[in-house]
């Protein structure tokens, strides 16, 4: 009679590989999905910073004069990077944990709950990512970059991705139904309406300034707008260490959500 060898666990970079290549093995036949997500800030910067624009004289932006398209472009890079995390982080992580049970499945594996939270949050993230390295092309294309700072755009981009990704994903997995996902769409309008993505922080009265510096998506924007323009202040500071702390709070509320929903 043989003897069983014990299963190891895997480690933290191993199980990263694992859940990440599973994640391209099922997107690759789909790629017109990412095809979609570049294209829809594309189409963003040609219609209102291209479009809008011939009928604006353009913003000072920290000083210095700049065009309306190389205003909102940075913009759009961050938004990019938003909408791709958050929609691997909310619509296919319900579907994988209330509906295909996909994570109960991972945990009959060496896989942990950490493993499960960190994979998708990358894929999450890489998927953001790729969306916001073909923008940056455009951009780069259209003569909407003015300062090599920008070569520092990319990890930014991946860093908004990253925290949202977290984020997102954590209060997906208090969601119930599909209904509750006109919430996701109640939160994202409004931050990717109002978070000096089109305009200027300044056209809003003081009190509500500080309202949208406070909300995410502005410190990516900022973060993005800073870096392509080569206007760096102490925003972009805040802006890091502001993302920073959501991408370790959503890991932390992922892993926990995850050990209450899988494990009890």
């Amino acid at each position: 009679m043989t003897d069983l060898k014990p299963v190891t666990p895997l480690s933290a970079t191993e199980a990263l590989q694992v859940l990440v290549l599973r994640n391209y093995t099922t997107y690759r036949h789909h790629w017109k999905l990412f095809l979609t997500g570049f294209l829809e800030p594309v189409f963003y910067l040609f219609s209102i910073g291209i479009g809008v624009g011939a009928l604006v004289d353009g913003f000072e932006f920290n000083g210095e004069p700049i065009a309306y398209a190389a205003f909102v472009a940075p913009g759009m890079l961050a938004v990019s990077a938003f909408n791709g995390a958050l929609m691997d982080s909310t619509f296919n992580v319900f579907f994988k944990l209330k509906y295909e049970k996909l994570y109960d499945q991972m945990l009959a594996t060496p896989l942990t709950t950490a493993d499960i939270a960190r994979g998708e949050i990358t894929w999450g993230q890489l998927r953001g990512g790729t969306y916001s390295a073909g923008f940056l092309l455009v951009m780069a294309a259209m003569g909407l970059v003015s300062s090599w700072w920008a070569l520092l755009a990319l990890p930014a981009a991946l860093l908004i991705g990253f925290a949202f990704s977290a984020v997102c994903m954590g209060l997906t997995t208090y969601m119930k139904s599909w209904q509750d996902f006109d919430k996701i769409t109640l939160a994202q309008l409004p931050m990717f309406l109002f978070s000096a993505t089109f305009f200027p922080l300044t056209v809003f009265p003081g009190w509500l300034q500080w309202v949208v510096e406070a909300t995410p998506l502005y410190r990516g924007v900022v973060l993005c707008r800073e870096l392509t323009t080569g206007s760096i202040t102490w925003a972009s500071a805040v802006s890091v260490v502001y993302l920073v702390l959501m991408c370790v709070g959503g890991l932390v509320l992922v892993r926990r959500r995850l050990d209450k929903l899988l494990l009890t």
